[in-house]
């Protein structure tokens, strides 16, 4: 179809929702035990993959997994040891000043507020929105591209910037399904509605999606 197929209705979203509600379990696939680690470990998954962040922070956090210990670790400490992701050079920066801001603001802590933590250092909102999602357990909506290609694929909107998206599934998602959204499509872009070669035989909203641009 093209992108002018009609979006879902809104009693399509909910039976879209309900049908992800019911076989995928959410979940963020980014390895941490704190919401410290959490930060680092989304701040590092820009333009990465899950499973390259995970094996950078298996060495990473063995070394540091508070912010005094990463100060201490300091740029040149923290370089070497996530060397094997992108932009690693840039992030080891980041991660150091964001955690001697979180000190120097938060007495250490990591804020539940979206505008203190996109005030950190390689904190955009996406990176914000997946910490107050999965951590404190907000209803927020962080769009990658695995939710801004499903967002459109299936009809939930028409779209083209992350920011555009958010909005629309801020608009369109009802109850009981805003805590989980964002899992349910990164989870299902990732692996059902990928951006190739969609599974659609085994996709549990094939009854509904508009299949925009597949």
């Amino acid at each position: 179809m093209t992108r002018r197929a009609r979006l879902l209705t809104d009693a399509e979203v909910a039976q879209v929702f309900d049908a992800f509600a019911a076989s995928i379990t959410p979940r963020c696939e980014l390895v941490h035990a704190t919401v410290y680690e959490l930060l680092v470990a989304v701040v590092l998954s820009a333009q990465c993959t899950d499973a390259n962040v995970n094996k950078a922070t298996a060495k990473l956090f063995a070394a540091a997994r508070a912010p005094t210990d990463m100060v201490a670790l300091g740029v040149s400490g923290v370089t070497p040891l996530i060397r094997s992701i992108g932009l690693y050079n840039a992030k080891a920066a980041n991660i150091v000043e964001l955690s001697r801001l979180l000190i120097e603001r938060h007495g250490g802590e990591v804020p539940a507020e979206r505008d203190a933590l996109t005030a950190l250092p390689g904190v955009g909102r996406k990176t914000a929105n997946v910490v107050l999602n999965v951590w404190f357990g907000q209803e927020t909506f962080a769009v990658d591209t695995h939710a801004l290609r499903l967002s459109n694929r299936l009809g939930l909107c028409r779209t083209t910037t992350p920011e555009q998206t958010e909005r629309a599934l801020e608009a369109r998602v009802p109850q009981p399904h805003r805590r989980h959204a964002h899992a349910y499509l990164v989870l299902h872009g990732r692996y059902t509605c990928t951006a190739r070669k969609p599974l659609c035989e085994g996709c549990v909203a094939a009854a509904w999606c508009r299949r925009v641009g597949v």
